[in-house]
Protein backbone atom coordinates (compact mmCIF):
# COMPACT_ATOMS: atom_id res chain seq x y z
CA UNK A 1 0.00 0.00 0.00
CA UNK A 2 1.44 3.40 -0.95
CA UNK A 3 1.78 6.26 1.54
CA UNK A 4 -1.36 8.08 0.34
CA UNK A 5 -3.64 5.13 0.90
CA UNK A 6 -1.77 4.30 4.10
CA UNK A 7 -2.63 7.73 5.50
CA UNK A 8 -6.29 7.32 4.62
CA UNK A 9 -6.25 3.90 6.30
CA UNK A 10 -4.77 5.45 9.41
CA UNK A 11 -7.67 7.90 9.53
CA UNK A 12 -10.14 5.04 9.13
CA UNK A 13 -8.56 2.97 11.91
CA UNK A 14 -7.61 5.67 14.42
CA UNK A 15 -9.76 5.96 17.57
CA UNK A 16 -8.97 9.70 17.50
CA UNK A 17 -10.94 10.26 14.28
CA UNK A 18 -14.66 10.96 14.57
CA UNK A 19 -17.29 8.69 13.03
CA UNK A 20 -18.54 11.21 10.46
CA UNK A 21 -15.06 11.72 9.04
CA UNK A 22 -14.54 7.96 8.87
CA UNK A 23 -17.83 7.49 7.04
CA UNK A 24 -16.92 10.11 4.44
CA UNK A 25 -13.40 8.73 3.95
CA UNK A 26 -14.68 5.14 3.63
CA UNK A 27 -17.04 6.23 0.85
CA UNK A 28 -14.34 7.99 -1.19
CA UNK A 29 -13.04 6.44 -4.41
CA UNK A 30 -9.29 6.00 -4.86
CA UNK A 31 -8.76 9.12 -7.05
CA UNK A 32 -10.49 11.28 -4.43
CA UNK A 33 -8.49 9.64 -1.65
CA UNK A 34 -5.26 10.46 -3.45
CA UNK A 35 -6.25 14.12 -3.78
CA UNK A 36 -7.32 14.29 -0.15
CA UNK A 37 -4.38 12.49 1.49
CA UNK A 38 -1.43 12.77 -0.91
CA UNK A 39 -0.15 16.01 0.60
CA UNK A 40 -0.52 18.52 3.41
CA UNK A 41 -1.52 22.12 2.88
CA UNK A 42 1.52 24.37 2.78
CA UNK A 43 1.68 26.90 5.59
CA UNK A 44 2.85 30.33 4.47
CA UNK A 45 2.54 33.96 5.46
CA UNK A 46 -1.14 33.74 4.49
CA UNK A 47 -1.51 30.70 6.77
CA UNK A 48 -3.79 27.98 5.40
CA UNK A 49 -6.71 28.21 2.99
CA UNK A 50 -8.54 25.40 1.23
CA UNK A 51 -11.88 23.72 0.75
CA UNK A 52 -13.47 22.14 3.81
CA UNK A 53 -13.55 18.33 3.63
CA UNK A 54 -11.73 15.35 5.14
CA UNK A 55 -8.11 14.84 4.20
CA UNK A 56 -4.70 16.25 4.99
CA UNK A 57 -4.91 18.52 1.92
CA UNK A 58 -8.09 20.25 3.11
CA UNK A 59 -9.45 22.36 5.93
CA UNK A 60 -10.92 20.29 8.77
CA UNK A 61 -10.53 20.01 12.53
CA UNK A 62 -7.47 17.77 12.16
CA UNK A 63 -5.48 20.05 9.85
CA UNK A 64 -6.55 23.10 11.85
CA UNK A 65 -5.39 21.43 15.07
CA UNK A 66 -2.06 20.59 13.40
CA UNK A 67 -1.58 24.25 12.42
CA UNK A 68 -2.47 25.37 15.94
CA UNK A 69 0.10 22.92 17.32
CA UNK A 70 2.73 24.33 14.97
CA UNK A 71 1.97 27.83 16.24
CA UNK A 72 2.04 26.56 19.83
CA UNK A 73 5.53 25.17 19.28
CA UNK A 74 6.70 28.55 18.00
CA UNK A 75 5.24 30.36 21.01
CA UNK A 76 6.74 27.88 23.46
CA UNK A 77 10.16 28.57 21.92
CA UNK A 78 9.60 32.24 22.74
CA UNK A 79 9.42 31.34 26.43
CA UNK A 80 7.09 31.50 29.42
CA UNK A 81 6.39 35.20 29.03
CA UNK A 82 5.08 34.67 25.48
CA UNK A 83 2.95 31.76 26.65
CA UNK A 84 1.42 33.92 29.36
CA UNK A 85 0.86 36.86 27.03
CA UNK A 86 -1.22 34.42 25.08
CA UNK A 87 -3.15 34.21 21.83
CA UNK A 88 -6.49 35.72 20.83
CA UNK A 89 -8.73 33.86 18.37
CA UNK A 90 -11.51 35.27 16.18
CA UNK A 91 -13.64 33.83 13.40
CA UNK A 92 -16.12 34.85 10.72
CA UNK A 93 -19.48 33.49 9.57
CA UNK A 94 -18.23 30.60 7.47
CA UNK A 95 -19.40 27.09 8.16
CA UNK A 96 -17.22 25.42 10.81
CA UNK A 97 -15.42 28.68 11.66
CA UNK A 98 -16.55 28.59 15.30
CA UNK A 99 -15.64 24.90 15.50
CA UNK A 100 -12.16 25.51 14.07
CA UNK A 101 -11.64 28.42 16.45
CA UNK A 102 -12.53 26.32 19.49
CA UNK A 103 -10.34 23.44 18.32
CA UNK A 104 -7.41 25.86 17.94
CA UNK A 105 -8.01 27.18 21.46
CA UNK A 106 -8.05 23.63 22.86
CA UNK A 107 -4.70 22.83 21.26
CA UNK A 108 -3.05 26.03 22.46
CA UNK A 109 -4.34 25.57 26.00
CA UNK A 110 -2.97 22.02 26.04
CA UNK A 111 0.47 23.58 25.54
CA UNK A 112 -0.29 25.80 28.57
CA UNK A 113 -0.69 28.91 26.40
CA UNK A 114 -3.26 31.39 27.63
CA UNK A 115 -5.92 31.75 24.93
CA UNK A 116 -8.65 34.35 24.49
CA UNK A 117 -11.59 33.21 22.37
CA UNK A 118 -14.29 35.55 21.02
CA UNK A 119 -17.77 34.35 21.91
CA UNK A 120 -19.14 35.16 18.46
CA UNK A 121 -17.94 36.24 15.02
CA UNK A 122 -15.93 39.45 14.65
CA UNK A 123 -14.39 41.41 11.75
CA UNK A 124 -10.76 40.63 10.99
CA UNK A 125 -9.53 44.11 12.01
CA UNK A 126 -11.04 43.58 15.48
CA UNK A 127 -8.77 40.54 15.85
CA UNK A 128 -5.73 42.63 14.95
CA UNK A 129 -6.83 45.36 17.37
CA UNK A 130 -7.60 42.92 20.20
CA UNK A 131 -4.19 41.29 19.84
CA UNK A 132 -2.41 44.57 20.52
CA UNK A 133 -5.01 45.80 23.04
CA UNK A 134 -4.48 42.65 25.13
CA UNK A 135 -0.69 42.59 24.51
CA UNK A 136 -0.88 39.04 23.14
CA UNK A 137 2.04 37.39 21.40
CA UNK A 138 -0.10 36.13 18.51
CA UNK A 139 -3.58 35.89 17.06
CA UNK A 140 -5.54 33.45 14.92
CA UNK A 141 -8.36 34.34 12.57
CA UNK A 142 -10.52 31.62 11.05
CA UNK A 143 -11.64 32.95 7.68
CA UNK A 144 -11.29 32.47 3.94
CA UNK A 145 -12.07 36.12 3.22
CA UNK A 146 -14.16 36.36 0.04
CA UNK A 147 -13.68 32.81 -1.24
CA UNK A 148 -16.74 30.68 -2.12
CA UNK A 149 -18.65 28.92 0.67
CA UNK A 150 -16.68 25.66 0.34
CA UNK A 151 -13.50 27.33 1.65
CA UNK A 152 -12.11 28.27 5.02
CA UNK A 153 -8.74 29.43 6.27
CA UNK A 154 -6.39 29.78 9.22
CA UNK A 155 -4.53 33.10 9.45
CA UNK A 156 -1.87 33.86 12.04
CA UNK A 157 -0.99 37.31 13.34
CA UNK A 158 2.04 38.30 15.38
CA UNK A 159 2.46 40.70 18.29
CA UNK A 160 2.57 43.83 16.12
CA UNK A 161 -0.99 43.10 14.93
CA UNK A 162 0.00 42.25 11.36
CA UNK A 163 0.03 38.84 9.72
CA UNK A 164 3.16 36.81 10.37
CA UNK A 165 6.22 37.22 8.21
CA UNK A 166 8.24 34.52 6.43
CA UNK A 167 10.44 33.75 9.45
CA UNK A 168 7.55 32.81 11.73
CA UNK A 169 5.70 31.04 8.89
CA UNK A 170 8.75 28.88 8.16
CA UNK A 171 9.07 27.87 11.81
CA UNK A 172 5.38 26.96 12.07
CA UNK A 173 5.61 25.00 8.83
CA UNK A 174 8.68 23.09 10.02
CA UNK A 175 7.01 22.25 13.33
CA UNK A 176 3.91 20.99 11.51
CA UNK A 177 6.08 18.71 9.39
CA UNK A 178 7.65 17.19 12.53
CA UNK A 179 4.28 16.45 14.14
CA UNK A 180 2.17 13.40 13.41
CA UNK A 181 -1.33 14.71 12.68
CA UNK A 182 -3.03 11.90 14.61
CA UNK A 183 -0.55 11.02 17.36
CA UNK A 184 1.25 14.24 18.29
CA UNK A 185 -1.56 16.83 18.29
CA UNK A 186 -3.41 17.38 21.59
CA UNK A 187 -7.00 16.14 21.61
CA UNK A 188 -9.98 18.17 22.87
CA UNK A 189 -9.72 16.25 26.14
CA UNK A 190 -6.17 17.56 26.58
CA UNK A 191 -7.34 21.19 26.84
CA UNK A 192 -6.23 22.73 30.14
CA UNK A 193 -8.85 24.02 32.51
CA UNK A 194 -8.76 27.77 32.94
CA UNK A 195 -6.45 28.50 30.00
CA UNK A 196 -9.25 29.34 27.54
CA UNK A 197 -10.70 32.72 28.46
CA UNK A 198 -13.40 34.97 27.00
CA UNK A 199 -12.20 38.14 25.31
CA UNK A 200 -12.68 40.99 27.80
CA UNK A 201 -15.88 42.97 27.26
CA UNK A 202 -14.07 46.29 26.84
CA UNK A 203 -12.35 45.26 23.59
CA UNK A 204 -15.31 45.99 21.31
CA UNK A 205 -15.95 49.41 22.82
CA UNK A 206 -12.28 50.34 22.69
CA UNK A 207 -12.09 49.30 19.05
CA UNK A 208 -15.18 51.29 18.08
CA UNK A 209 -13.82 54.35 19.88
CA UNK A 210 -10.63 54.11 17.82
CA UNK A 211 -12.61 53.80 14.58
CA UNK A 212 -14.77 56.82 15.41
CA UNK A 213 -11.64 58.84 16.21
CA UNK A 214 -10.62 58.50 12.53
CA UNK A 215 -13.53 60.63 11.29
CA UNK A 216 -12.44 63.45 9.02
CA UNK A 217 -15.59 65.54 9.49
CA UNK A 218 -17.44 64.46 12.63
CA UNK A 219 -20.44 66.74 12.01
CA UNK A 220 -21.07 65.95 8.36
CA UNK A 221 -24.10 63.70 8.91
CA UNK A 222 -25.81 66.57 10.73
CA UNK A 223 -25.33 68.75 7.65
CA UNK A 224 -26.37 65.97 5.26
CA UNK A 225 -29.45 64.94 7.21
CA UNK A 226 -31.21 63.57 4.11
CA UNK A 227 -28.32 61.29 3.21
CA UNK A 228 -29.31 57.60 2.84
CA UNK A 229 -27.05 54.53 2.78
CA UNK A 230 -27.84 50.90 1.97
CA UNK A 231 -25.51 48.38 3.62
CA UNK A 232 -25.07 44.65 3.14
CA UNK A 233 -22.70 42.50 5.20
CA UNK A 234 -23.15 39.68 2.64
CA UNK A 235 -24.06 37.25 5.45
CA UNK A 236 -20.78 38.03 7.21
CA UNK A 237 -19.15 39.53 10.28
CA UNK A 238 -19.69 43.14 9.24
CA UNK A 239 -23.14 43.10 10.85
CA UNK A 240 -21.48 43.04 14.28
CA UNK A 241 -19.73 46.40 13.85
CA UNK A 242 -20.51 48.44 10.74
CA UNK A 243 -24.11 49.47 11.56
CA UNK A 244 -23.18 50.40 15.13
CA UNK A 245 -20.25 52.57 14.04
CA UNK A 246 -22.27 54.36 11.35
CA UNK A 247 -25.14 55.07 13.72
CA UNK A 248 -22.83 56.28 16.48
CA UNK A 249 -21.21 58.58 13.91
CA UNK A 250 -24.61 60.18 13.34
CA UNK A 251 -25.91 58.49 10.18
CA UNK A 252 -29.70 58.61 10.52
CA UNK A 253 -30.79 56.76 7.39
CA UNK A 254 -29.09 53.37 7.27
CA UNK A 255 -30.88 50.54 5.46
CA UNK A 256 -29.57 46.98 5.84
CA UNK A 257 -30.43 44.45 3.14
CA UNK A 258 -32.78 42.07 5.02
CA UNK A 259 -31.98 38.89 3.09
CA UNK A 260 -28.23 39.36 3.63
CA UNK A 261 -28.25 40.66 7.18
CA UNK A 262 -27.93 37.43 9.16
CA UNK A 263 -24.60 35.55 9.24
CA UNK A 264 -24.79 32.44 7.08
CA UNK A 265 -21.85 30.37 5.89
CA UNK A 266 -23.82 29.08 2.92
CA UNK A 267 -24.06 32.64 1.50
CA UNK A 268 -27.48 31.75 0.03
CA UNK A 269 -28.01 34.98 -1.94
CA UNK A 270 -24.60 35.21 -3.67
CA UNK A 271 -22.36 32.72 -5.41
CA UNK A 272 -19.27 34.71 -4.43
CA UNK A 273 -19.47 36.83 -1.26
CA UNK A 274 -17.07 39.33 -2.76
CA UNK A 275 -17.66 43.12 -2.78
CA UNK A 276 -15.60 43.31 -5.97
CA UNK A 277 -18.34 41.40 -7.81
CA UNK A 278 -21.39 43.21 -9.20
CA UNK A 279 -23.64 40.33 -8.17
CA UNK A 280 -22.95 41.21 -4.54
CA UNK A 281 -24.95 44.42 -5.06
CA UNK A 282 -28.07 43.02 -6.74
CA UNK A 283 -30.24 42.99 -3.62
CA UNK A 284 -28.65 46.18 -2.36
CA UNK A 285 -29.57 48.00 -5.56
CA UNK A 286 -33.14 46.85 -5.30
CA UNK A 287 -33.39 48.22 -1.77
CA UNK A 288 -31.56 51.42 -2.74
CA UNK A 289 -34.07 52.18 -5.47
CA UNK A 290 -36.92 51.58 -3.02
CA UNK A 291 -35.60 53.86 -0.27
CA UNK A 292 -33.92 56.41 -2.55
CA UNK A 293 -30.43 55.74 -1.25
CA UNK A 294 -27.41 57.79 -2.36
CA UNK A 295 -24.88 55.04 -1.72
CA UNK A 296 -24.58 51.24 -1.39
CA UNK A 297 -21.75 49.59 0.53
CA UNK A 298 -20.95 45.89 0.91
CA UNK A 299 -18.39 44.18 3.15
CA UNK A 300 -16.97 40.69 2.66
CA UNK A 301 -17.54 37.85 5.16
CA UNK A 302 -14.67 38.76 7.49
CA UNK A 303 -15.26 42.50 7.02
CA UNK A 304 -11.77 43.55 6.05
CA UNK A 305 -12.75 44.73 2.54
CA UNK A 306 -15.55 46.99 1.36
CA UNK A 307 -17.01 47.83 -2.05
CA UNK A 308 -19.38 50.61 -3.01
CA UNK A 309 -21.79 51.80 -5.67
CA UNK A 310 -22.79 55.45 -6.10
CA UNK A 311 -25.18 57.26 -8.38
CA UNK A 312 -23.81 58.97 -11.48
CA UNK A 313 -25.10 62.21 -13.01
CA UNK A 314 -28.03 60.28 -14.51
CA UNK A 315 -29.00 58.80 -11.18
CA UNK A 316 -27.82 55.32 -12.16
CA UNK A 317 -25.70 53.27 -9.75
CA UNK A 318 -22.11 52.69 -10.82
CA UNK A 319 -19.45 50.53 -9.18
CA UNK A 320 -16.44 52.36 -7.78
CA UNK A 321 -13.33 50.21 -8.07
CA UNK A 322 -10.88 49.63 -5.26
CA UNK A 323 -8.32 51.83 -7.00
CA UNK A 324 -10.81 54.63 -7.50
CA UNK A 325 -12.02 54.49 -3.92
CA UNK A 326 -8.48 54.54 -2.58
CA UNK A 327 -7.73 57.69 -4.58
CA UNK A 328 -11.01 59.30 -3.49
CA UNK A 329 -10.44 58.65 0.21
CA UNK A 330 -6.83 59.82 0.03
CA UNK A 331 -7.81 63.05 -1.72
CA UNK A 332 -10.66 63.59 0.74
CA UNK A 333 -8.33 63.27 3.74
CA UNK A 334 -5.66 65.53 2.24
CA UNK A 335 -8.21 68.17 1.18
CA UNK A 336 -9.78 68.22 4.64
CA UNK A 337 -6.39 68.77 6.26
CA UNK A 338 -5.62 71.59 3.84
CA UNK A 339 -8.99 73.28 4.35
CA UNK A 340 -8.68 73.08 8.14
CA UNK A 341 -4.97 73.93 8.17
CA UNK A 342 -4.26 70.72 10.08
CA UNK A 343 -1.86 68.97 7.71
CA UNK A 344 0.83 67.42 9.92
CA UNK A 345 4.54 67.56 9.20
CA UNK A 346 5.89 64.65 7.17
CA UNK A 347 2.52 63.13 6.18
CA UNK A 348 2.64 59.84 4.35
CA UNK A 349 0.45 57.24 2.68
CA UNK A 350 1.11 53.63 1.67
CA UNK A 351 -0.14 51.56 -1.25
CA UNK A 352 0.73 48.26 -2.88
CA UNK A 353 2.78 48.32 -6.09
CA UNK A 354 -0.20 46.97 -8.06
CA UNK A 355 -2.51 49.80 -6.96
CA UNK A 356 -3.34 52.93 -8.94
CA UNK A 357 -0.65 55.47 -9.77
CA UNK A 358 -3.29 58.19 -9.36
CA UNK A 359 -2.69 57.97 -5.61
CA UNK A 360 1.02 58.55 -6.16
CA UNK A 361 0.28 61.63 -8.26
CA UNK A 362 -2.12 62.99 -5.63
CA UNK A 363 0.59 62.63 -3.01
CA UNK A 364 3.27 64.16 -5.23
CA UNK A 365 1.26 67.30 -5.89
CA UNK A 366 0.32 67.70 -2.24
CA UNK A 367 3.73 67.12 -0.63
CA UNK A 368 2.71 63.80 0.90
CA UNK A 369 5.23 60.94 0.95
CA UNK A 370 3.95 57.82 -0.81
CA UNK A 371 5.46 54.47 0.17
CA UNK A 372 4.96 51.52 -2.16
CA UNK A 373 5.00 47.96 -0.83
CA UNK A 374 4.40 44.43 -2.04
CA UNK A 375 0.88 43.03 -2.21
CA UNK A 376 -0.29 41.99 1.25
CA UNK A 377 -1.51 44.35 3.93
CA UNK A 378 1.15 43.13 6.36
CA UNK A 379 3.63 45.17 4.34
CA UNK A 380 1.55 48.30 4.83
CA UNK A 381 1.50 47.48 8.54
CA UNK A 382 5.29 47.18 8.53
CA UNK A 383 5.68 50.69 7.12
CA UNK A 384 3.32 52.08 9.78
CA UNK A 385 5.24 50.24 12.50
CA UNK A 386 8.62 51.54 11.31
CA UNK A 387 7.35 55.10 11.04
CA UNK A 388 5.95 54.97 14.57
CA UNK A 389 9.28 53.65 15.83
CA UNK A 390 11.01 56.79 14.52
CA UNK A 391 8.33 59.05 15.99
CA UNK A 392 6.26 59.69 12.85
CA UNK A 393 2.54 59.30 13.55
CA UNK A 394 1.34 61.16 10.44
CA UNK A 395 -0.11 58.16 8.60
CA UNK A 396 -2.94 59.32 6.33
CA UNK A 397 -4.08 56.16 4.52
CA UNK A 398 -3.01 52.70 3.45
CA UNK A 399 -4.78 50.82 0.70
CA UNK A 400 -4.72 48.02 -1.84
CA UNK A 401 -6.59 47.84 -5.13
CA UNK A 402 -8.45 44.77 -3.86
CA UNK A 403 -10.81 46.96 -1.78
CA UNK A 404 -8.69 47.07 1.38
CA UNK A 405 -8.22 50.36 3.29
CA UNK A 406 -6.89 51.56 6.63
CA UNK A 407 -6.83 54.93 8.32
CA UNK A 408 -5.28 55.00 11.77
CA UNK A 409 -2.72 52.86 13.58
CA UNK A 410 -5.01 51.09 16.07
CA UNK A 411 -5.07 47.96 13.87
CA UNK A 412 -2.52 46.65 11.39
CA UNK A 413 -4.77 45.08 8.82
CA UNK A 414 -7.22 46.43 6.30
CA UNK A 415 -10.40 47.52 8.03
CA UNK A 416 -13.77 47.61 6.30
CA UNK A 417 -15.38 49.14 9.41
CA UNK A 418 -13.36 52.36 9.32
CA UNK A 419 -13.43 52.30 5.51
CA UNK A 420 -17.24 52.07 5.53
CA UNK A 421 -17.35 55.04 7.87
CA UNK A 422 -14.99 57.10 5.70
CA UNK A 423 -16.82 56.24 2.48
CA UNK A 424 -20.19 57.20 3.95
CA UNK A 425 -18.78 60.39 5.47
CA UNK A 426 -17.09 61.33 2.20
CA UNK A 427 -20.25 60.68 0.17
CA UNK A 428 -22.26 62.78 2.64
CA UNK A 429 -19.72 65.59 2.33
CA UNK A 430 -20.00 65.61 -1.45
CA UNK A 431 -23.79 65.52 -1.17
CA UNK A 432 -23.62 68.84 0.72
CA UNK A 433 -21.79 70.18 -2.35
CA UNK A 434 -24.44 68.82 -4.69
CA UNK A 435 -22.18 66.02 -5.92
CA UNK A 436 -21.99 62.24 -5.82
CA UNK A 437 -18.86 60.12 -5.45
CA UNK A 438 -18.98 59.61 -9.22
CA UNK A 439 -18.85 63.38 -9.69
CA UNK A 440 -15.96 63.64 -7.25
CA UNK A 441 -14.07 60.94 -9.13
CA UNK A 442 -14.50 62.79 -12.41
CA UNK A 443 -13.15 65.93 -10.71
CA UNK A 444 -10.06 63.96 -9.69
CA UNK A 445 -9.46 62.84 -13.26
CA UNK A 446 -9.82 66.36 -14.58
CA UNK A 447 -7.32 67.62 -12.02
CA UNK A 448 -4.70 64.87 -12.15
CA UNK A 449 -5.26 63.10 -15.47
CA UNK A 450 -7.07 59.88 -16.30
CA UNK A 451 -5.76 56.79 -14.57
CA UNK A 452 -7.61 53.59 -15.43
CA UNK A 453 -6.75 50.08 -14.27
CA UNK A 454 -7.63 46.54 -15.22
CA UNK A 455 -6.90 43.23 -13.47
CA UNK A 456 -6.79 39.97 -15.42
CA UNK A 457 -7.13 36.64 -13.61
CA UNK A 458 -6.04 33.38 -15.24
CA UNK A 459 -6.91 30.20 -13.32
CA UNK A 460 -4.83 27.03 -13.66
CA UNK A 461 -6.86 24.81 -11.36
CA UNK A 462 -5.84 21.52 -12.94
CA UNK A 463 -3.08 18.92 -12.50
CA UNK A 464 0.21 20.62 -13.26
CA UNK A 465 -1.39 24.07 -13.13
CA UNK A 466 1.01 25.50 -10.57
CA UNK A 467 3.95 24.15 -12.55
CA UNK A 468 2.71 25.91 -15.67
CA UNK A 469 2.48 29.23 -13.78
CA UNK A 470 6.06 28.79 -12.58
CA UNK A 471 7.24 28.02 -16.11
CA UNK A 472 5.46 31.09 -17.52
CA UNK A 473 7.19 33.35 -15.00
CA UNK A 474 10.58 31.73 -15.71
CA UNK A 475 10.11 32.18 -19.46
CA UNK A 476 9.28 35.85 -19.01
CA UNK A 477 12.43 36.36 -16.95
CA UNK A 478 14.64 34.60 -19.46
CA UNK A 479 13.11 36.32 -22.48
CA UNK A 480 11.33 39.55 -21.41
CA UNK A 481 9.52 41.57 -24.08
CA UNK A 482 11.27 44.66 -25.42
CA UNK A 483 7.95 46.42 -25.91
CA UNK A 484 4.25 46.14 -25.17
CA UNK A 485 1.53 47.53 -27.44
CA UNK A 486 4.38 48.80 -29.67
CA UNK A 487 5.69 51.03 -26.87
CA UNK A 488 9.26 50.39 -25.67
CA UNK A 489 9.65 49.15 -22.09
CA UNK A 490 11.87 51.66 -20.31
CA UNK A 491 11.94 50.03 -16.85
CA UNK A 492 11.87 46.39 -15.79
CA UNK A 493 11.47 45.52 -12.13
CA UNK A 494 12.05 41.94 -11.03
CA UNK A 495 11.06 41.59 -7.40
CA UNK A 496 12.37 38.03 -7.24
CA UNK A 497 15.91 39.19 -7.89
CA UNK A 498 15.24 42.52 -6.15
CA UNK A 499 16.41 44.58 -9.12
CA UNK A 500 15.19 47.51 -11.22
CA UNK A 501 16.68 47.83 -14.72
CA UNK A 502 16.56 51.28 -16.28
CA UNK A 503 16.80 50.29 -19.93
CA UNK A 504 17.53 53.84 -21.11
CA UNK A 505 20.78 53.98 -19.11
CA UNK A 506 21.45 50.30 -18.49
CA UNK A 507 21.77 50.97 -14.76
CA UNK A 508 20.45 48.50 -12.21
CA UNK A 509 19.01 49.53 -8.86
CA UNK A 510 17.66 47.66 -5.85
CA UNK A 511 13.91 47.47 -5.22
CA UNK A 512 14.55 47.68 -1.47
CA UNK A 513 11.55 45.42 -0.92
CA UNK A 514 11.32 41.76 0.13
CA UNK A 515 11.74 39.23 -2.66
CA UNK A 516 8.56 38.16 -4.39
CA UNK A 517 7.67 36.46 -7.66
CA UNK A 518 6.59 39.63 -9.47
CA UNK A 519 7.58 41.17 -12.81
CA UNK A 520 6.81 44.84 -13.49
CA UNK A 521 7.14 46.34 -17.00
CA UNK A 522 6.81 50.12 -17.48
CA UNK A 523 6.28 52.14 -20.64
CA UNK A 524 5.34 55.79 -21.04
CA UNK A 525 1.66 54.89 -21.18
CA UNK A 526 1.07 51.88 -18.97
CA UNK A 527 2.54 49.69 -16.25
CA UNK A 528 2.07 45.93 -16.61
CA UNK A 529 2.53 43.81 -13.49
CA UNK A 530 2.48 40.02 -13.44
CA UNK A 531 2.40 37.86 -10.33
CA UNK A 532 1.11 34.45 -9.22
CA UNK A 533 -1.59 34.54 -6.55
CA UNK A 534 -0.41 33.67 -3.06
CA UNK A 535 -3.59 31.77 -2.15
CA UNK A 536 -4.91 30.19 -5.37
CA UNK A 537 -3.55 28.49 -8.55
CA UNK A 538 -3.99 31.74 -10.42
CA UNK A 539 -1.88 34.18 -12.40
CA UNK A 540 -2.76 37.85 -11.98
CA UNK A 541 -1.91 40.61 -14.44
CA UNK A 542 -2.44 44.26 -13.54
CA UNK A 543 -2.61 47.04 -16.12
CA UNK A 544 -2.19 50.63 -14.89
CA UNK A 545 -2.80 53.11 -17.71
CA UNK A 546 -2.60 56.90 -17.83
CA UNK A 547 -3.70 59.47 -20.43
CA UNK A 548 -5.04 63.01 -20.71
CA UNK A 549 -8.52 61.81 -21.67
CA UNK A 550 -10.70 58.85 -20.73
CA UNK A 551 -11.28 57.36 -24.17
CA UNK A 552 -7.58 57.25 -24.97
CA UNK A 553 -6.94 55.65 -21.59
CA UNK A 554 -9.51 52.94 -22.35
CA UNK A 555 -7.85 52.24 -25.69
CA UNK A 556 -4.48 51.94 -23.98
CA UNK A 557 -5.87 49.30 -21.63
CA UNK A 558 -7.30 47.33 -24.56
CA UNK A 559 -4.03 47.47 -26.46
CA UNK A 560 -1.92 46.40 -23.51
CA UNK A 561 -4.25 43.55 -22.60
CA UNK A 562 -4.04 42.20 -26.14
CA UNK A 563 -0.27 42.63 -26.16
CA UNK A 564 0.48 40.88 -22.87
CA UNK A 565 -1.91 38.04 -23.77
CA UNK A 566 0.01 37.54 -27.00
CA UNK A 567 3.38 37.63 -25.22
CA UNK A 568 2.28 35.03 -22.66
CA UNK A 569 0.06 33.03 -25.02
CA UNK A 570 -2.96 33.14 -22.71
Amino acid sequence: MDSTLAMSERFLNSPKVDALTKNIVSSMEEPALRIAFSSFMSFGTAGLRAKMQPGTAFMNTYTVALAAAGLAKLICKEGKNAMERGVVIAYDSRNHSAEFALRSAQVLSAYDIKTYLFDQLRPTPVLSFALRHLSCIAGINITASHNPKEYNGFKVYWEDGAQIGPDQANIISAEMERLDILEDVPSPDDAKQGRILPVPADVDAAYMQCVLAERVNAKIFDKASAFHVVYTPLHGAGITMVPQVLRQAGLSHLHIVPDQEQPNGDFPTVEHPNPEAKEAFVLGRQLAETVGSDLIIATDPDCDRVGAMARDTNGEFQCITGNQMGALILDYIITAHQQNDTMPQFPYAVKSIVSTNLATEICRRNDVQMYEVLTGFKYIGEVVKKQLEVGNSTFLLGFEESYGYLKGTYTRDKDAVVASLLICEMAAYYKTLGKTLCDALEDLYKKYGYYLERTLDFYFDMPGGQKRITEMMENLRQDPPASLAKAPIHTLRDYLSGTILDKSTGKVYATNLPTSDILYFSTDHCDTIIRPSGTEPKLKIYLLAKSDDKETCKKILEAYEASIRAVMNI
